[in-house]
């Protein structure tokens, strides 16, 4: 007959149970558990979700600071896109300053606030993949400054948004697919149909007879080439000592040169002291000179009797030339004497 089982050992194994599963929950939970300093929010993806499990970690600057608690869908009537709000919980005292932990009874415009001071500061959502190998994706904040915040405005469970930006393997694509959509807009066909003619003329340009003469006329001018380079080597030596000779007999030439110009400066001293005393005695004879012709000037001024004596003789000139005409009309005047 089996034992009845006691009430006192069923109570005692149910109460080590419950021990046992909250220090799990508090080891294995990093203590959070029980922890309500959590703060919820949204953030709308456009791109594929796949890979992206509730429970992906949340990082900051690499550093987990939540993980995501909901995945879903919902369709926008207004501009007929399908978005993926994804609620992700953060604990709220990284949220905070420089004072510390947050209040627990943090209200909504606080949050917003806080959200709104990250977003200044150019923090946006975005998937990215944990590993190559597993291919499982996380939301990563991030500073992305150069892309402006762009809000859904779209209502989800009465959390705040955070904006979010296209992944980095969906911004790869999205270049990819341009660059394609370019390619396929270039007219490859006649691009091709223009080289290969290019190379057609080419091909014929190199076979024709010009090209050919041109090949030998170029074979012919570098053998001439190389003729006269030897020719010029064969000569250098010779050319190099008359270079020589000449440089020695310039040299000379200079100290000749030289030599010339210092006897002319010895014997410019001289030369100068001897062209000042000729310089001298000329400035003595024009002085006396000009003492001769300021004693001239006073013997023939108009008080002389130099200049009398010009008056009478030239009075007496007259009065000859007058007789002169007379006695040329009166030729009787010498024998009767002149008519009253």
């Amino acid at each position: 007959m089996s034992k009845p089982i006691s009430p006192t050992a069923i109570g005692g194994f149910t109460l080590g149970a419950l021990a046992l599963l909250v220090a799990g929950l508090l080891i294995f939970g990093g203590g959070q558990t029980f922890n309500s300093d959590k703060a919820s929010f949204v953030v709308f993806f456009e791109s594929s979700l796949n890979n992206l499990n509730i429970g992906a970690p949340v990082k900051m600057q690499g550093v987990k600071i939540g993980e995501v608690k909901d995945i879903s869908l919902q369709f926008d009537d207004k501009t007929g896109k399908l978005f993926k709000p994804v609620v992700i919980e953060i604990n709220r005292s990284l949220l905070a300053g420089q004072g510390g932990v947050a209040s627990k009874a943090m209200s909504k415009d606080e949050l917003r606030e806080h959200r709104d001071r990250l977003v200044a500061a150019g923090y946006r959502a975005r998937l990215e993949m944990q590993s190559l190998l597993t291919g499982l994706l996380y939301v990563d904040l991030d500073e992305h400054p150069n892309k402006p915040p762009v809000f859904t405005n779209l209502e989800y469970k009465n959390l705040l948004e955070i904006p979010g930006v296209p992944a980095t393997t969906e911004e790869l694509r999205d270049t990819a697919e341009e660059v394609v959509q370019k390619l396929r807009g270039l007219p490859l066909d006649q691009i091709v149909q223009d080289l290969a003619s290019s190379l057609r003329e080419i091909k014929t340009l190199l076979a024709s007879d010009d090209v050919q003469k041109s090949k030998v006329a170029l074979t012919n001018t570098l053998e001439e080439v190389e003729k006269t380079v030897k020719i010029l080597n064969r000569n250098l030596d010779p050319l190099l000592s008359n270079t020589n000779k000449t440089v020695a007999n310039a040299g000379a030439l200079l100290e000749d040169s030289r030599s010339v110009i210092n006897q002319f400066h010895n014997d410019l001293g001289p030369l100068l002291k001897n062209t000042d005393k000729t310089l001298v005695a000329a400035t003595s004879a024009l002085n006396r000179a000009d003492q001769s012709l300021q004693k001239v000037g006073d013997a023939v001024g108009p008080e002389s009797a130099l200049n009398d004596s010009l008056q009478a003789v030239r009075d007496a000139a007259r009065a000859i030339r007058d007789l002169g005409d007379y006695l040329e009309q009166h030729p009787e005047a010498l024998l009767s004497g002149k008519q009253q």
